[in-house]
C-alpha cells in the first residue's frame, strides 16, 4: 500500500484546524471530522470526473448544513494545491459556496459582512464559474452546472447578462444532451428554470429529458417505474408523457385482460374521488388531472367494452367528467350508472346530479323535476332526498306556483326534523318570502332567471371560471371558492363587476364585490353553488359548482 503524500498529510491537518473544535469533541463533530478526512482522500484518489463530482457534493453538504461557507472555500483552495486536475471543480464549488453565502447573509440580515465582502464574493462567483466554463466543454456535466449557476447569479442580480447567459446555457444543454450518458443534469436545469418561472425553456428541456429516458428504457416495467416516480414527485406533465409512451408500448403486446387493469390503475391515480373516506380503489389522494384520467378511460373503452367498467369505475369516471365541467357527458354516465346498477350506493347522488344538470345546465325543467320527484318519493332519507325537495319547492316558487312550493317546503321541514339544518334554514327563508309576499332573494332569483327563462341568451359559463379548492371536503372543513371572469371589454376604465352568489353557501355570506371567498358546511351532502357575474353592460355569464361534503 502506498504511503500518503506529504501534501495530503498537510490537507488532513488543515481539515482538523479548520474545524476549530475544543479538545472534548462531541460525537457528531468527531464524525464530521472523520468524514472530512475520508472525503479528502477519496477526492485526491478519484479516477473519474463522476467520482470527483459525487465526493465534492458530499463535501459541500457537510459544510452547507452548518452554513460554513468561508471554511469550505479555504479547504477547497487547499485541495487544488494537492491535485491540479481538481481546479475546475474547486473553482465551481468556491463559486457555489459564495453564491449560497450571499443568500445566507441576506436571509440572516448580516449586512455588515454583506456590504463589506459582497463585491469580493460576487467577483469570486463570476471569475470561478468562468474559469470552470473555459477549462471544460459542454459535454461535461460540470460545465452545464457552471453555466446554470452563472445564469442564476445574473438572473438574481437582474443585470444585463441574464438573457445572454440563458441563451448560452440552452445551447450548452443541447450539445450536452447529444451524447450524454448521464441525463440527470438536463432535468436539474429544467427544474431550476421552472422554479425561476422560465416555463417555456423548462418545458423544452423536460421534453428532451423524457425523450432520452424513453429511448434508453429497455423494459416496459422500467418505463412504468419512471412514470410512477414522476407522479410521486407531483410532476404530472413528465409523468403523463412517460405514461403515454408506456401505454403505447404495452397496447401493442399485452392481451386485453392484462392491459385493462393496468390502464384502470393509471386512470385511478389521476382521478378525483368523491367517496367518503379513502379514495375509490383505496388510492391515496395526490396530484390529480381529470382530463388525463378521462383520456385513459377512453382508451379503456376503445380497448374493451362498456363491461370493462364496474360500478366503482363508472362512478369514478363520471365524477371526473363532472370535475372537468363536461356536464353533458357526466349526466349521460350518471344515468348509465343508475340503469346498470339500480341498487348502487351512488343512486341518490347520481339521481340528484342528473336533476341539477338537466335543470340548470341543459335548461330542461321538466326532466330535472322528474328526477327530483324520484328522490322526493323515497322513504329512506339522505341529504340528496332533502335537497331534491328543496329544489322542487324552489322551482315551484320561481314559477309562481306558491301552493305547490309551500307543500314541498313543508314536507321538507317535516321530514328533516332536527337533521339537515342547512337545507332546512334555506327552506325557512323561502317560506318567509312566500308568507310576506316577497320575491325570491335577488341573487338566487337572478340565477334562476338567467338559467331558466327562455328569452334569456344561453349563458353557458364560457366567460367565467368558477372553481373550488377541493372536490370533496369533510364537515366543518374550509373550502375556497373563486371566480375568474373573462372577455371583459374595459377600454381605459376599470370595469365594476358584481358577483351574485347564491345556493349552498355554507357559513359564508360573500358580498357583491367578492370574486372569491372561504366557507364551510355543517351538513353532509351535495352542495350546489350558484353564481351570476354582472358587468355594467349586463349579465356577463353564470356559473355553477358542485361540491361533495361528507
Amino acid at each position: 500500500m502506498k504511503r500518503p503524500k506529504l501534501k495530503f498529510l498537510k490537507t488532513i491537518l488543515l481539515v482538523i484546524a479548520i474545524c476549530h473544535m475544543p479538545y472534548a469533541i462531541c460525537n457528531s463533530c468527531a464524525q464530521d471530522n472523520y468524514k472530512l478526512v475520508t472525503l479528502s482522500k477519496q477526492i485526491i484518489e478519484a479516477k473519474t470526473d463522476r467520482e470527483v463530482y459525487v465526493f465534492f457534493e458530499e463535501l459541500k453538504e457537510l459544510y452547507f448544513k452548518e452554513d460554513k461557507y468561508t471554511p469550505l472555500v479555504e479547504f477547497l483552495k487547499s485541495l487544488s494545491q494537492q491535485k491540479k486536475t481538481l481546479e475546475p471543480f474547486v473553482d465551481y464549488y468556491i463559486a457555489l459556496a459564495r453564491y449560497n453565502q450571499l443568500k445566507y447573509l441576506e436571509r440572516t440580515q448580516n449586512w455588515d459582512e454583506y456590504f463589506s465582502q459582497g463585491n469580493k464574493y460576487r467577483d469570486q462567483i463570476t471569475t470561478g464559474l468562468q474559469e470552470t466554463i473555459d477549462s471544460t466543454n459542454p459535454k461535461d456535466a460540470l460545465n452545464i452546472f457552471s453555466q446554470l449557476l452563472l445564469w442564476q447569479f445574473h438572473k438574481d442580480q437582474e443585470d444585463a447578462f441574464a438573457e445572454s447567459s440563458l441563451s448560452v446555457l440552452m445551447n450548452a444543454i443541447s450539445v450536452y444532451a447529444k451524447d450524454a450518458q448521464d441525463i440527470k443534469p438536463i432535468k436539474e436545469v429544467a427544474d431550476k428554470l421552472l422554479a425561476y418561472g422560465e416555463k417555456g425553456k423548462s418545458k423544452e428541456l423536460y421534453q428532451l429529458y423524457v425523450d432520452k429516458l424513453i429511448a434508453s428504457a429497455k423494459e416496459d416495467r422500467e418505463l412504468e417505474g419512471i412514470a410512477s416516480g414522476f407522479y410521486k414527485e407531483a410532476n404530472l406533465e413528465l409523468s403523463e408523457t412517460v405514461y403515454d409512451a408506456y401505454i403505447e408500448r404495452i397496447t401493442k403486446t399485452y392481451p386485453k385482460e392484462k392491459l385493462i387493469p393496468i390502464l384502470m390503475d393509471i386512470a385511478r391515480d389521476f382521478s378525483y374521488s368523491a367517496t367518503e373516506g379513502p379514495a375509490v380503489g383505496g388510492k391515496e389522494e395526490g396530484q390529480k388531472d381529470a382530463s388525463y384520467a378521462e383520456k385513459i378511460f377512453k382508451k379503456i373503452e376503445e380497448t374493451g367494452t362498456k363491461d370493462a367498467f364496474d360500478e366503482e369505475s363508472t362512478y369514478l369516471r363520471t365524477y371526473n367528467l363532472e370535475r372537468m365541467k363536461d356536464y353533458l357527458k357526466a349526466g349521460e354516465l350518471y344515468l348509465d350508472l343508475i340503469q346498470r346498477y339500480p341498487q348502487t350506493k351512488y343512486a341518490d347522488v347520481a339521481t340528484f346530479k342528473v336533476g341539477i344538470i338537466s335543470t340548470y345546465i341543459l335548461r330542461d325543467i321538466k326532466t330535472g323535476r322528474d328526477y327530483f320527484e324520484k328522490l322526493a318519493k323515497k322513504q329512506i332519507l339522505s341529504p340528496q332526498v332533502i335537497s331534491a325537495l328543496y329544489q322542487l319547492g324552489l322551482l315551484g316558487q320561481w314559477e309562481n306556483d306558491l301552493t305547490k312550493a309551500k307543500d314541498y317546503y313543508n314536507k321538507l321541514i317535516e321530514k328533516a326534523g332536527s337533521n339537515f339544518p342547512e337545507t332546512a334554514s334555506l327552506t325557512q327563508e323561502r317560506l318567509k318570502e312566500i308568507a310576506e309576499s316577497k320575491s325570491i332573494e335577488y341573487n338566487l332569483k337572478t340565477f334562476l332567471d338567467v338559467s331558466l327563462k327562455e328569452e334569456n341568451p344561453a349563458f353557458e359559463a364560457g366567460r367565467v371560471d368558477l372553481n373550488s379548492s377541493q372536490d370533496r371536503i369533510k364537515k366543518d372543513e374550509s373550502l375556497d371558492l373563486k371566480c375568474t371572469p373573462y372577455a371583459i371589454e374595459s377600454g381605459c376604465l376599470q370595469v365594476e363587476i358584481q358577483y351574485l352568489w347564491s345556493g349552498d353557501l355554507g357559513t359564508a355570506r360573500p358580498t357583491l364585490e367578492e370574486s372569491e371567498f372561504q366557507t364551510a358546511y355543517t351538513q353532509a351532502g351535495t352542495k350546489v353553488i350558484n353564481l351570476v357575474v354582472v358587468s355594467p353592460g349586463g349579465v356577463l355569464d353564470r356559473g355553477i359548482e358542485i361540491v361533495e361534503v361528507y
